[in-house]
């Protein structure tokens, strides 16, 4: 059971009553007529063999009042690609995949790529930058939702709670982030946000004084959850990183595109578990250590354009600061595992600050080194004034991919 405090600058949403989510249903099939809506999936092709996806699409299929679902695909040859539009044929709303690793995708690529346009790394903020652009120019909804495709605990009114905010015309909001308790299997979850993020965020307001950003960022309770929606129009200025620090970047543009009270974030589920990744302390390139260096880079990017100076100096006092207080949050973890009877193994959860802190001063030492690297894709509205015929194209893509490979597919 939630409760209603509302903390720091955006309005939070909470699951209070336990609502049935017939009745969620029904208010979105009456909100759809003024604003109908779109659900976007970035997946592997590995995450059909998964064991998560299949039930995701088992109660998607059951969803009423999508106008629309976009699939975006990567690491998918021909022959897999096939298969995934038979996988996703079951679903019965107006369904599109794009096949990323296609000839006509690629030729889509190699356009923007020569006027300096295209996402210089694969990945989730590529493979959701190109479905946001087919939401665009498919011109089908007004609002739309986005979530993974390997949550294993997934259930329809996880959609149905995310994308409320933005579909009921009686609201104001453009943006809503979706928040969750990581606990699964007596287990508590979600390191990066509990043992990086927040002590991050702390120690920055410690080090660099207030800032606006950081009790903004500090408002959300679960900040790298990968689950949010938008009025359709954010799309148009929204630049999206092409690395690890995607929620926090979506966050950043938020923030700078719009008011708070434009945004919120809302309670969608009682448990919530995916794949984890792996801490990986001997590989910096891989798993929870690149996701805690880039995360932290672009937390350093947002202050810095807010006016924020760094040197050597203020990055060792920064981790120093983090440390402490990260060191300090284990303990409050701990004690709240004990009293819910959870399982916490604390060597682990040390190991995991240790190896967040070396990677505050690697983020540190890049964001130095190469002060002018510039993660995010482009805006679609950039995109399109620099190629105006690029929604065109890309539409027309995506449609002959999704014709000539699935004859059965959703007209």
């Amino acid at each position: 059971m939630g409760d209603f405090y509302q903390n720091g600058i955006i309005t939070t949403l909470h699951n209070l009553c336990r609502r049935p989510v017939e009745e969620l249903e029904r208010e979105l099939m009456s909100f759809r007529k003024v604003r109908p809506m779109s659900l976007v999936l970035p997946s592997l092709y590995s995450e059909l063999e998964g064991p998560a996806l299949k039930n995701i699409v088992a109660e998607l299929a059951r969803v009423p009042y999508l106008e629309q679902i976009v699939i975006g695909l990567d690491r998918a040859d021909e022959a897999q690609y096939r298969h995934a539009l038979e996988y996703f044929s079951a679903l019965p709303q107006h369904v599109r995949v794009l096949w990323n690793d296609g000839p006509r995708m690629r030729a889509i690529d190699d356009r923007l790529r020569q006027e300096g346009l295209a996402p210089t790394e694969m990945g989730k903020g590529r493979n959701v930058w190109f479905c946001f652009g087919y939401v665009l120019a498919s011109d089908l909804s007004e609002s739309v939702a986005l979530h993974d495709c390997d949550i294993l605990t997934y259930k329809r009114d996880l959609v149905a709670r995310l994308i409320y905010p933005v579909a009921n015309p009686a609201f104001n909001y453009m943006f809503c982030k979706g928040y969750y308790a990581r606990v699964a299997d007596s287990k508590m979850n979600g390191r990066v946000s509990r043992l990086l993020v927040t002590p991050l965020i702390r120690a920055l307001k410690k080090v660099c004084g207030p800032s606006d950003f950081l009790d903004y960022l500090d408002s959300y309770r679960y900040p790298l959850a990968g689950e949010f929606s938008f009025r359709t129009d954010v799309i148009n200025d929204l630049r999206i990183p092409s690395d690890w620090g995607l929620e926090v970047g979506v966050l950043s543009e938020m923030k700078r595109n719009y008011a708070t009270n434009r945004l919120c974030q809302v309670d969608i589920a009682d448990t919530y578990d995916h794949k984890h990744q792996e801490l990986s302390p001997d590989d910096a390139s891989k798993g929870l250590a690149k996701m805690s260096t880039d995360i932290s880079k672009a937390v350093f990017r947002k202050l810095a354009t807010n006016g924020e100076i760094f040197s050597n100096e203020k990055f060792r006092t920064i981790k120093a600061a983090y440390y402490r207080i990260a060191l300090d949050f284990i303990e409050t973890y701990q004690n709240d595992a004990i009293i819910n009877g959870l399982t916490f193994d604390r060597h682990s959860e040390e190991q995991a600050v240790e190896l967040f802190a070396q990677n505050i001063m690697r983020a540190g030492a890049s964001f130095l080194d190469n002060p002018m690297e510039t993660p995010f894709i482009p805006s679609w509205s950039r995109v399109v004034s620099a190629i105006p015929d690029i929604m065109a194209d890309l539409a027309s893509a995506v449609e002959a991919d999704n014709r000539e490979y699935g004859g059965a597919i959703q007209p």
